[in-house]
């Protein structure tokens, strides 16, 4: 008897869905993005800074474009942040203010 089902579980197969590869992606490129912040930050050269720097930028849209992705997947779900919380959150990336 043929198998007639070419569906099979691809979790169970070892193949990737969409989910995970995203997951893998996101978790990437914040390594990347890491990563090209302290090149940028650590270049003695204004010309490699700046190249670095648009290299960030590029990479830091990509991986916006992932999470918004995932998000509207609803593989990335956020809480939206209470006012009290964001406004301590400004205070404390100002320095206290």
């Amino acid at each position: 008897m043929a198998n007639t089902s070419t569906s099979t579980n691809t979790a169970a197969s070892g193949a990737y869905q969409d989910k995970e590869i995203l997951q893998d992606s996101l978790m990437s490129q914040k390594h990347i993005t890491d990563a090209y912040n302290t090149f940028a930050g650590e270049c003695v050269s204004e010309k490699l800074r700046t190249t670095m720097l648009d290299i960030l930028r590029e990479e830091h849209g990509i991986q916006a474009d992932i999470f918004s992705s995932m998000q509207k997947n609803g593989w990335y779900e956020t809480q939206p942040a209470e006012a009290k919380m964001v406004t301590q959150a400004k205070q404390k990336a100002q320095g206290g203010k």
